[in-house]
């Protein structure tokens, strides 16, 4: 088995803080999850999160006007820059303080960043390659506070700054002489948003508090002059010649501009400088109403004005003229982020609170998008049986599927009122059935998305695991406060049985996927096996040393492997109830140092362990994961570590690094315990002892990183993870790798077309197999006469007919060749099946693969087929009643319901026509 798996996907999570930004065409959004950019494709309805990270959670986010080129900088300033196209990290850079935003310039040819009381100017990076792709090209200092946003006029000659201290900043991007700073007052709160009007010096303030004001230019753009550089040598400098020095100053990092809040002086040769004066101001609260104003955009073109407020509303006004257009409440938590796209005619939204994400149309008034990931931690996941959807239980009480394809979230169900432990698929894939907090195992119908069977005990217990048997009839439940299992069945709802005999809780459930045994795993040092035939009684009793945490059967049901407390994976034989091996895992684990940690990493980690396994879709490895950043493939016949995984990079995470940062240490302490909060209430909380997931009431302290729960898909083409950051996608990615199988001097490409030219199809097939490159393969089997495949099919090697199947599931999954792929699969089923069910359990995966593929064109096609069928039953249906008469209103009513009765017929008739054609 290979392991060359990569992280593909996050889903699970949409959006956490920073600024969401929108494509160039404007279809798709673009937002920072935690440490990671995810776009959005809202025509096409997916979703992928670009295979790079930075050290920490993500603030802000500048994409250029071409859509090319993203630059990421995170909580601690450090900085990449991603090409959007390639999706590869061209350039790392380090600005060493916290930066509040950062925007491009509309030519595309510079950036801005601002961070503490500076804006600075870069060069942007160009096509061709450079050293170094940041070089600053202008300091400018004037704003006494922290500054807040940035917007460009349309020709990029200047660019406007807000600030906390309530003032914005209007600078010239080159040396103007009528126009080097100029700053605006008029509000009396923290600046949110500064917009230019369209190809105006023309300025639009909005402050916190939910004020508007409204700035005129005396000056158009034009009238810019750029001041020339080759100034003569005077004898005596002027008063105000010295004063322009100070204003810049050339310096080894580019210009240097100091602002000063007074208005610059007029210049001896007559030039007039640019003046501002305020023409109205507007309120968005009403009187009496407090409600801060968190986020604003605004739409040049349409000249539409989007503010987000802390109440979870946004209103849309029509600017200069300040004409309410639209309001809507979308959240009960405060809006952190807005913006419009390239039209206009889309609004994106995001709230950090509850990890919304919504794109609105505004003039249909309606949702383009809404995607919600779990408010807390998930705690379990399940693939569904041709791996298609996985389904996810968090913490929050919700219980979402996702696509696999769409990697969006399709349904939610909320019915539990407390935390979901477990969640499972039955073998249908049409029902999940879900394990709660609250006392409850709800079944859920995919087809109805309604929940239509609730189990409970007779006394309230807490579930913690949860398994059904292959059949889908019997549905069981571990208590972990009573110790029992109960026993429902899926068709009446009933309790059949209670089994008692543990003496802890029941951690873990696991039913035999080829016998109706359950395996049940509890803290009292035992794994039970209950005969479900044999009026539930136990089977046997497997001795452990040490706390079972999880516990899992092999796809063939012959092995079970066992997770238990001192960090041992152990090996079992169900049939004869002995032991066949262990691994000793906890070494393996490496967790890091918390920062309220008193002793090291390598002392804490004595008290670590696994807390999830799953095999894999072959059953030769073992996929572990714990309390660790790290995820573990085991070979199980050699009780050896295949892989080690590191899920997360994210330093944002508490027990993400070995050793504590000595420079946060200080006599009294880690620096990681002082309450530096400014009072605002974005403080930093410490954590309540014991707590890992989070108090509802403070969500500021450092998450632990942690994986709740793994799974294999049943194709074997990827894994995902529950975990702090959400649930991740690791898959294989074949494309790239040259893998050749049974490789000769005289396999190569030409000598592959060479058989084709001489019409030796099959030979040419296994040719191209032994070489094992993907495009050649397509090329073959594509060239091959569609009256040719049952020939092909019976002539092949026994070998090959695996890899072939393998590559026609990958193949229809993308191709529009569905019956010309469709025939190569069922020939190959017709004449080899008997060979392959005997080696069924080896190519499981590759079977439930081709069904995912053809299961999906099967959905799209059929309802397709349908709206097709439902037309042409109508407008057959139509055509016949053309010629008949309709009735006066006077005559009689027998005459209308002969007509009835005539067009009734005119449309049985219609379908029965219908029906033949389709059949």
């Amino acid at each position: 088995m290979k392991f060359a798996y990569k992280f593909s996907n996050l889903l699970g999570a949409v959006y956490r803080q920073g600024n969401l930004s929108f494509s160039k065409d404007g279809n798709a959004v673009i937002s920072p999850v935690g440490n990671r950019l995810s776009v959005f494709d809202l025509k096409n309805n997916t979703s992928e999160t670009l295979p790079v990270s930075t050290t920490k959670n993500i603030t802000c986010v500048g994409v250029s006007p071409d859509g090319v080129l993203a630059i990421l900088v995170d909580e601690d300033g450090a900085a990449l820059l991603v090409s959007l196209i390639t999706r590869a990290v061209l350039h790392h850079f380090h600005f060493h303080k916290p930066v509040s935003s950062i925007c491009f310039s509309p030519d595309g040819r510079k950036f801005v960043v601002t961070k503490e009381n500076v804006a600075l100017m870069y060069h942007a990076p160009g096509k061709q390659r450079e050293f170094n792709a940041f070089v600053l090209d202008k300091s400018y200092y004037g704003p006494y506070d922290e500054t807040t946003c940035i917007d460009w006029t349309d020709d990029s000659k200047c660019f406007a700054v807000g600030s906390k201290d309530m003032s914005t900043w209007v600078f010239g991007a080159e040396r103007w002489t009528n126009l080097i700073y100029y700053s605006l007052g008029g509000h009396k709160d923290v600046i949110v948003g500064c917009f230019f009007e369209r190809d105006s010096l023309d300025l639009y303030t909005v402050s916190q508090d939910g004020t508007l004001c409204v700035w005129q230019s005396d000056t158009e753009l034009d009238g810019l002059i750029l001041k020339s550089r080759n100034k003569p040598t005077l004898p005596k400098r002027t008063g105000d010649e010295e004063e322009e020095e100070e204003e810049q100053v050339e310096g080894e990092e580019g210009d240097v501009i100091r602002g000063k809040a007074e208005t610059p002086k007029e210049k001896k040769d007559k030039t007039k400088n640019v003046r501002y004066k305020q023409i109205s101001k507007h309120f968005f609260n009403k009187e009496g109403d407090f409600n801060n104003l968190t986020t604003a955009a605004y739409h040049k073109p349409t000249h539409i004005l989007v503010t987000g407020f802390a109440s979870g509303m946004f209103h849309l006004h029509e600017l200069p003229e300040f004409n309410l257009i639209h309001s809507l409440s979308i959240s009960d938590q405060r809006i952190t982020s807005v913006a419009i796209n390239s039209s206009g005619d889309w609004i994106g939204f995001g709230c950090s609170g509850m990890g919304h994400l919504l794109v609105w149309e505004w003039q249909s008034e309606s949702y383009v998008f809404k995607q919600q990931g779990h408010f807390n931690n998930m705690a379990s996941l399940a693939y569904s049986p041709d791996g298609q959807y996985i389904v996810t239980g968090g913490d929050d009480g919700k219980v979402k599927v996702w696509n696999t394809n769409s990697c969006l979230c399709f349904v939610t169900f909320t019915e539990h009122t407390s935390s979901i432990t477990n969640v499972t698929f039955t073998s249908t894939g049409f029902v999940i059935l879900s394990a709660s907090l609250d006392g409850t195992v709800r079944a859920f119908d995919l087809h109805r998305y309604r929940n239509f069977r609730t189990f409970t005990s007779p006394r309230p217990a807490q579930f913690s695991s949860l398994a059904v048997d292959v059949s889908g009839e019997l549905v069981s439940a571990g208590a972990q406060d009573s110790f029992e299992i109960f026993l429902w069945s899926m068709q009446t709802g009933r309790l059949l049985e209670v089994l008692g005999g543990h003496e802890g809780p029941v951690s873990c459930l696991c039913f035999s996927p080829v016998q109706s045994i359950l395996a049940s795993a509890s803290w009292d040092r035992t794994i039970r096996l209950w005969d479900m035939m044999d009026s539930w009684q136990v089977k046997e009793t497997l001795p452990l040393s040490s706390d079972a945490l999880s516990v899992a059967y092999r796809p063939d049901g012959q092995e079970l492997a066992v997770a238990t407390l001192n960090g041992e994976i152990s090996f079992w034989n169900p049939n004869m109830a002995t032991q066949t091996g262990s691994v000793a895992g906890r070494h393996d684990l490496e967790m890091g140092r918390k920062e309220t940690d008193k002793i090291t990493a390598k002392q804490s980690a004595k008290g670590k362990s696994f807390t999830s396994l799953c095999y894999s879709a072959d059953g030769e490895s073992v996929l572990a994961g714990g309390q660790s950043k790290f995820v573990c493939i085991y070979n199980v016949k050699e009780q050896m570590l295949m892989k080690k995984f590191e899920i997360s990079c994210n330093l944002s995470f508490d027990a993400m690094e070995e050793f504590l940062d000595r420079r946060k240490m200080t006599e009294f302490g880690s620096l990681a315990l002082v309450d530096e909060g400014a009072g605002d209430g974005d403080g930093t909380h410490i954590s309540l002892p014991g707590v890992r997931r989070g108090d509802m009431s403070s969500r500021h302290f450092k998450p632990e990183i942690r994986v709740s729960s793994l799974r294999f898909s049943p194709t074997g083409r990827s894994w995902a993870a529950t975990t702090t950051e959400g649930l991740l996608i690791y898959s294989l990615d074949g494309s790239l790798v040259f893998d050749p199988y049974d490789l000769d001097l005289d396999v190569t490409p030409a000598s592959i077309r060479k058989q084709l030219r001489l019409q030796e199809w099959a030979s040419a097939i296994v040719l191209a197999f032994r070489l094992n490159e993907q495009d050649l393969k397509q090329e073959v089997l594509e060239t091959v006469p569609h009256e040719q495949i049952p020939v092909v099919c019976g002539s092949l090697p026994d070998i090959y007919v695996e890899k072939l199947l393998g590559f026609l599931a990958a193949c229809l999954e993308k191709s529009r060749h569905l019956q010309f792929y469709m025939t190569w699969a069922q020939n190959l089923l017709m004449l080899h099946g008997q060979k392959l069910k005997n080696r069924s359990g080896a190519i499981l995966p590759t079977l439930q693969a081709l069904q995912k593929s053809i299961q999906r064109h099967r959905d799209d096609l059929s309802k397709l087929c349908d709206f097709n069928m439902y037309n042409i039953r109508y407008a057959v249906a139509l055509s016949k009643q053309r010629g008949m008469k309709r009735p006066a209103e006077g005559e009689n009513k027998e005459e209308e319901e002969d007509d009835e009765e005539e067009v009734s017929e005119a449309m049985s008739e219609a379908s029965l026509e219908d029906a033949e054609m389709v059949l």
